[in-house]
């Protein structure tokens, strides 16, 4: 199947022929529908927790104790890839063969040109430029004028830009970037006891000096303002992680004579989290910002998630270490059981039947892995994974994040679960992702291969099939202890449209 010249080109990726030859596989065979039990909810357990006033109270007396000890904790910002598709639609309007706004996108836009944050920088290219004001032009209605200002290389380049370096916010000392206010973010609930705030982001080889640069040009005032020091580190999606592309009958597809390889999607990340030093890792999407003036509820929320992750931990040691010396109780074991379904919402119908030692076995394989308490948001329509209950491959049940095309839809009882769905996923995570003994744990060794997807794509103008690796929120945390709480929907600012920003959380 492969040539000396493919496997020059798959070694050179720091892949193996077996590697290659699976994902091939997995074309054929496509992946497996996840077995649900229910969709998450508020209900007594449902799998989705609320606290009262006094219960976040000790919440965030945990979390700001935690932080008072010898812990690590980082923010992790997935922040690859270009804007290109925030601008969809202007770019649509570039092409039109119409010269005034047409579409009710683009009229919002046009009318509201000096509302965006960018604003001051696209009146200083137009003036450069054009020898006018932004305002001139938009009164002139020269509006693809200033649309190729904004997106194009000539311009602010922002059609090819990462949505971590758009401004996004206006302040009376200027604009913020999406990347900016991540850095405040984290002033504002991950600094240590020596003030230190940890970040990192993962970006695009192409966009790197970029951050790099706009990193050195913020950080001063941020500090200062803060009373902080930042560590800032950087990654790349590693071209391990790229999966093969495969044409219509499975072979591998091929360009210009060389095998085709494509990112693997944000489950590639994984191996990115795992090489962290850490022992608390807040995962946030880098669109997901609000100014200043509205930071406090997602600061409170974060702690909130942070302390409940800290406060389960350290129960799940407790009975760690508990069960490695062997002087428990059935009394204790019971106490465990009730732990696991209680409170991870892990259960086992037949755990009653298995004999003393297989369960020890059991709940040591249970407790000790990676864990995560992830925010989840009533939906009102906005796309993001599902909270579901799921059964495992040996049998048990555990809370898990799903995507639709991870769900049988033409079973009606799974359609039926799915649309009793109340909430989703706003990529809201906090993880733990040392053991018991204070080592790292190997993530990728948590990730279910059976969760990836394939998908429909093309390459100068030839379909091809592309194979999703499990996402990084979803199967590639599929095998970590998992906790679901309600978080209020302010918490959750996606600016997926460059119209998005002139919702009023960004203004």
């Amino acid at each position: 199947m492969f040539s000396a010249e493919d496997l020059k080109q798959i070694a050179a990726k720091g892949m193996t022929e077996e590697q290659v030859a699976k994902q091939l596989h997995c074309f054929e065979t496509g992946f497996p529908y996840l077995q649900l039990a229910a969709s998450a909810s508020l209900e007594k357990g449902g799998g989705i927790l609320t606290f009262s006033e006094e219960e976040e109270n000790q919440l965030l007396a945990a979390w700001d104790a935690y932080l008072q000890g010898d812990h690590q904790v980082v923010k992790f910002v997935p922040a690859s890839g270009a804007a290109s598709r925030m601008f969809k639609d202007l770019f649509a309007f570039l092409e039109a063969d119409y010269e005034e706004p047409s579409t009710n996108f683009e009229k919002v836009f046009c009318s509201h040109i000096e509302c965006f944050a960018f604003s001051p920088e696209l009146d200083a290219v137009c003036q450069e430029k054009e020898g006018k004001s932004l305002k001139d032009l938009a009164e002139a209605k020269q509006y693809k004028t200033i649309v190729k200002y904004l997106l194009m290389p000539e311009g602010l380049n922002y059609g090819s830009l990462p949505k971590g370096l758009l401004s996004f916010h206006s302040y009376p000392e200027g604009n913020r970037k999406a990347m900016t206010e991540h850095l405040v973010e984290g002033a504002l609930y991950t600094r240590d006891t020596e003030n230190n705030v940890r970040l990192h982001f993962t970006v695009s080889p192409e966009h790197r000096s970029l951050f790099e640069a706009e990193t050195q040009r913020v950080r001063a005032s941020i500090e200062e303002k803060y009373g902080v020091s930042f560590d800032i580190s950087f990654s790349e999606q590693k071209a391990s992680t790229d999966t093969i592309a495969a044409a219509a009958d499975n072979t591998p597809f091929r360009d210009k004579g060389k095998l085709l390889f494509r990112p693997g999607g944000h489950g590639a990340l994984i191996e990115n989290l795992n090489d962290l030093t850490a022992d608390v890792v807040f995962i946030k999407n880098i669109d997901n910002v609000v100014p200043d003036r509205l930071k406090d509820t997602t600061v409170h929320y974060k702690k909130v998630l942070a302390g409940l992750l800290v406060s389960l931990q350290a129960k799940a040691f407790d009975y760690l270490r508990l069960l490695d010396s062997g002087k428990y109780s059935h009394e204790q074991l019971i106490e465990i059981i009730q732990f696991l379904q209680q409170q991870l919402f892990t259960r086992k119908d037949d755990i009653k039947d298995m004999e003393d030692g297989d369960l020890v076995l059991y709940l040591k394989e249970k407790l000790n892995r990676p864990m995560r308490i992830c925010g989840m948001v009533r939906n009102e329509g906005e796309p993001g994974g599902g909270p579901f209950l799921v059964y495992n491959e040996d049998g048990s049940v555990s809370l898990q994040i799903l995507e639709s095309s991870q769900i049988d839809m033409s079973d009606p009882a799974k359609v039926a679960m799915f649309k009793k769905g109340s909430h989703f996923n706003p990529v809201d995570l906090v993880c733990a992702i040392k053991n018991y003994q204070g080592e790292a744990f190997k993530l990728p060794a948590y990730v279910d291969p059976k969760t990836g997807f394939i998908s429909s794509k093309s390459k100068s103008g030839q379909e091809l099939k592309a194979l999703e690796l499990p996402g990084l929120w979803n199967g590639a945390m599929s095998n970590w202890n998992t906790v679901f709480v309600e978080v209020p929907i302010a918490t959750f600012n996606p600016v997926k449209t460059v119209n998005d920003l002139l919702r009023e959380q960004h203004q």
